[in-house]
């Protein structure tokens, strides 16, 4: 092994090593300093690897390999992993006060499975992380173990994306099957139709993982995890893997014919409706989570249209966005006891370092000109118009709504709340009324990164890009004008004036309700239905069946006792019978022959008796032993025959 390789197994091995000690200890101390410690470790090393670009692969099974490979697309996301982990670890160092062992380890375990996605070059690798993934984000969202609708709410997550996550089992059955290997380098060599059934698979997994429509509504559950979890899993982690995966198999997608389509639509209709729905939120974290979903349908349209280097850009300035939006959410929360919006007027006001952090990135998350996601959502949608202009429209209106929901945030942050500000109360009970420097201090790094960014997606970064990854290598200076344009007067329209919510839109477009009635209930009133069938009919025919074994025994006892013993005792009496006669006809000549005969038939007598015992086993192993006497004479006379 190289030194490049051991690096690269060392960034994903030892978050997930030390995590998994932490988790099973109690050093309370010890865990959050270690825990940082480990992550800054871990960054460092993803640089590393990012520069080397190593490889790896050992043999899983019989035509596939577990491997991971550090490409191009993988060298500019897996910092990007390892960094957010790093400032996100940071922020719970101050925040998280209790079980913060368990918590800690989860959260490296967590991003460890996170940067094996990411490296991951075959199916195998990417089953196992993928699982990974899921398993540990329903332990940290349901954190606080107490709380059984925390716990649920996991339980949603975790089963919503488990069902999707079905598709890569059927895509990697697929790979087998087609014939060309389980490399996801691969695939689009697969034969068909075996290519489709690859293509389906993974985008309905790689959807579900996204929180992309129709799976959207398990991240509104997962808004009751604790804040540090939702900065790191909305936004550099689980639903951002969603979107890299597609973009890692675009060539795949393409191939297909219809699967690039496919993704592209998702990706617009999810980007367009969830800002609706992230409009209509009036809790700080539920906004985010929508506003979330929506971003990244920008990310998947970029796959579905083969903006590859417009959709990494977009996913790497995204996680630095709303990694900070979600922490100064979790800071207020914790300084204030709410995420209410109507509580949180003024926040930005009190808490100036937070407030202006988070003022860069509601900025940069509505597209304002310079701020990174002004110039990645453009490169997004320069790839949609090259396609289609309906999908371009599509975006821009998507591009608008961001401006929208972003709007809210900030005109509910800096508008004056006379009440708070005079009496210097909080707005809810539970709050500390205060945020700490472990808590401000990645927000500064993250309000960066949110600002600067974008410049992935403007020359000459993004034509370098463009040739590293694939996709287009710049967005026309007409086109930033007429989104930055956009992005400003709708901003501007949300904070002068009160723009009415769609009310239709706030309880996230009732997809909870219907999986529940379209899948739920059917499912749990087909499991209803076997358990009755089992309890009416299979269990009573088993103790139907279990009763009339003893009744059968009895039978054949009595069988045995008044018929079998009856005509050996006759047989018996008969024989003596005739001895003695035979006896006394001839006692002198045969009389020593018919005693010796008649002591054979008693012991003849006697042996036929033995077996008579009337235990059920026993007779059927002598009828099997007849049975194969009669098999064996049956044989003997078909070979001589």
């Amino acid at each position: 092994m190289t030194a490049s390789q051991a690096v690269l197994l060392a960034v994903v091995v030892l978050p997930a090593a030390v995590g998994a000690v932490l988790a099973l200890t109690r050093a309370e101390r010890a865990a959050a300093p270690v825990a940082v410690l480990t992550a800054a470790v871990t960054t460092v090393l993803a640089v590393a690897a990012a520069v080397a670009r190593p490889a790896l692969s050992s043999p899983f099974v019989a035509g596939a390999d577990f491997a991971l490979e550090v490409d191009a697309l993988a060298a500019l996301t897996l910092p990007m992993v390892a960094g957010v982990t790093l400032l996100v670890l940071v922020f719970a160092a101050g925040s998280i006060r209790a079980a913060r062992p368990r918590f800690h380890g989860l959260m490296l375990v967590f991003a460890a499975a996170a940067l094996a996605t990411v490296t991951a070059a075959s199916l195998p690798a990417l089953l196992f992380a993928w699982e990974l993934m899921g398993a540990t984000s329903y332990a940290l969202i349901g954190f606080w173990w107490r709380d059984s609708g925390r716990v649920s709410a996991g339980l949603t997550a975790f089963v919503t994306t488990r069902t999707a996550d079905l598709g890569l089992y059927v895509a990697a059955g697929a790979a087998l099957a087609g014939g060309a290997g389980m490399a996801l380098s691969d695939l689009p060599a697969a034969e068909d139709p075996w290519r489709h059934v690859i293509a389906a698979g993974i985008l309905v997994a790689a959807l579900g993982k996204a929180a992309q429509l129709p799976f959207s509504f398990w991240l509104s559950g997962a808004m009751k995890g604790p804040s540090p979890v939702s900065a790191l899993l909305h936004s550099a982690a689980m639903v951002a893997m969603g979107g890299y995966l597609l973009l890692r198999v675009e060539p795949l997608l393409a191939s297909t014919g219809w699967a690039g389509p496919a993704a592209a639509w998702a990706g617009v209709a999810t980007a367009v409706l969830m800002g609706f729905v992230a409009l209509a939120q009036r809790e700080l974290k539920q906004l985010l989570a929508a506003s979330t979903v929506a971003q990244l349908g920008f990310v998947v349209l970029a796959a579905g249209v083969g903006a590859v280097s417009g959709g990494a850009a977009h996913l790497v300035a995204h996680a630095s966005t709303k990694a900070l939006l979600f922490l100064a959410a979790g800071a207020w929360l914790t300084a204030l006891g709410t995420e209410e919006l109507t509580a949180l007027r003024g926040a930005g006001r009190r808490w100036r370092v937070v407030g202006v952090t988070a003022t860069v990135g509601a900025l940069a998350l509505a597209g304002i000109a310079p701020l990174s996601l002004w110039a990645t959502k453009d490169a997004v949608l320069a790839g949609a118009l090259e396609v289609s202009g309906l999908l371009y429209a599509a975006g821009l209106v998507a591009a608008a709504l961001s401006a929208a929901y972003a709007g809210k945030v900030l005109w509910t942050i800096w508008r004056r709340d006379g009440r708070a500000e005079a009496t210097g109360t909080e707005a809810a009970e539970g709050g500390t009324g205060r945020v700490g420097p472990l808590e401000q201090a990645p927000l500064v790094v993250l309000a960066a990164g949110a600002a600067v960014l974008g410049a992935l997606a403007l020359p000459p970064v993004s034509r370098a890009l463009a040739e590293a990854v694939g996709g287009h290598g710049g967005v026309a200076p007409v086109e930033l004008v007429v989104s930055a344009a956009i992005a400003l007067v709708v901003l501007l329209l949300m904070l002068r004036l009160r723009v009415p919510e769609p009310g239709w839109a706030a309880g996230w477009l009732g997809l909870e309700a219907a999986a529940h009635a379209v899948v739920v209930r059917p499912a749990l009133g087909l499991a209803h239905a076997l358990a009755r069938f089992d309890d009416l009919v299979l269990d009573r025919a088993v103790t139907a069946a279990a009763g009339a074994v003893p009744v059968l025994a009895r039978a054949a006892a009595r069988f045995d006792d008044r018929v079998l013993d009856a005509g050996v005792e006759a047989t018996a009496h008969t024989a003596a019978a005739a001895g003695r006669g035979a006896a006394r006809l001839d006692d002198d000549v045969v009389d020593g022959a018919v005693e010796g005969l008649a002591g054979r038939v008693r012991r003849a007598g006697q042996l036929a008796r033995a077996p008579q015992t009337g235990a059920v086993h026993q007779y059927l192993l002598q009828a099997v032993a007849v049975l194969a006497v009669g098999v064996v004479a049956w044989s003997v006379y078909a070979v001589m025959g």
